[in-house]
């Protein structure tokens, strides 16, 4: 007789709110009986991320006992769809604006139609943050994922993290600042970076960062550079040793700064950066869903298509088509990274 696997005690899904509270927000936890405090609108997003993060640190589980809790509760998460499938994930969801986040097991296939959501890299939550003083002291971990799966992993990580209206300009930013900020989570970007994303020039992004409350932007020490804090506290329990994520950076640097996608604009750069990180590295050919896709770059889904057929006539893009049925993207690039 075959034993049907036991269920965790703890089913791993758990919710908080931001709610109106005199002099700031109240963040409050589904799951912790007694509530989480009191806090200022400014820390809002990284509280709510942070206290996601510990619940799912608190709880980890073998791949094989995990299920889709999204099916547990009636795939109401979603839109209908053709039905659960594919392996379990840890999805970041926001809902009403960011009022609300959730962080639960999920199928691929129920990830793939939730709106506004996006994997959680098991990267980002197997290590718990440590203090800064004991940060120093820790043994370097040897490399985390590839350059190219980490590029991939941060993309999803932000898809979700950012506001769904954040700039392509604000997002490449973002994927810089993720990949190389230090342990007390202080990012210091030359000018050389920005000369190369186009945005050396530019304060928009940065402004647009802050007013997420993504990051602050301090004083800098010398004139060449950007100073900021990141102020998304679920970033610190990033695994890869600095060194291995700054790779990654100079990678997606390289992936998104290809002198044709420098002449048309921020957006292009950003898409092929994604593509990239999401192709094979043997022959460039890439397969992904046309919403996460959508949701990476932060543009609607119905101006993809014409996205896409931009980078084909720049050269940057080989081919591409798309399913209508699965909501597959097939890609080829036009050259290797």
């Amino acid at each position: 007789m075959r034993l049907r696997p036991a269920c965790p005690t703890t089913p791993r899904a758990w919710t908080v709110e931001l709610r109106p509270h005199p002099g700031g927000l109240a963040l409050v936890c589904w799951q912790c009986p007694h509530g989480s405090g009191q806090i200022t609108a400014a820390s809002a997003r990284a509280a709510a991320l942070a206290h996601l993060a510990r619940h799912a640190r608190g709880n980890l589980l073998s791949s094989h006992l995990r299920i889709c809790q999204c099916r547990e509760r009636g795939c109401h998460w979603h839109p209908r769809h053709r039905g659960c499938a594919g392996p379990i994930r840890l999805l970041l969801a926001r809902e009403h604006g960011g009022r609300l986040w959730r962080l639960a097991d999920a199928c691929s296939a129920c990830a793939a139609a939730t709106a506004q959501a996006a994997v959680v890299p098991d990267t980002v939550l197997t290590h718990p943050p440590l203090h800064p003083t004991t940060a120093r002291r820790r043994r370097r971990h040897p490399k985390g994922p590839g350059e190219q799966t980490r590029v991939r992993e941060i993309l999803s990580y932000l898809a979700a993290a950012l506001p769904p209206g954040t700039s392509a300009a604000a997002r490449l930013l973002a994927l810089q600042c993720a990949l190389r900020m230090n342990t007390k989570m202080h990012i210091r970007l030359p000018n050389g970076v920005l000369r190369s994303l186009r945005l050396n020039a530019v304060q928009g992004p940065w402004r647009e960062l802050e007013h997420a409350r993504w990051l602050r932007i301090t004083p800098a020490t010398a004139a060449n550079e950007v100073v900021a804090e990141l102020l998304d506290a679920a970033l610190l329990g990033q695994a890869p040793a600095r060194s291995d994520r700054m790779r990654a950076a100079d990678w997606a640097l390289r992936a998104s700064s290809a002198s044709t996608a420098r002449a048309i604009g921020p957006l292009p750069q950003l898409a092929s950066a994604y593509l990239a990180a999401h192709a094979d590295p043997q022959d460039g050919s890439g397969l992904s869903e046309l919403d996460q896709m959508a949701r990476a770059c932060g543009v609607p889904l119905t101006e993809l298509p014409t996205l896409l057929d931009q980078l084909v006539a720049t050269g940057l893009l080989r081919s591409w088509q798309a399913c209508p049925d699965s909501g597959d993207l097939h890609w080829t690039l036009a050259y290797g990274w």
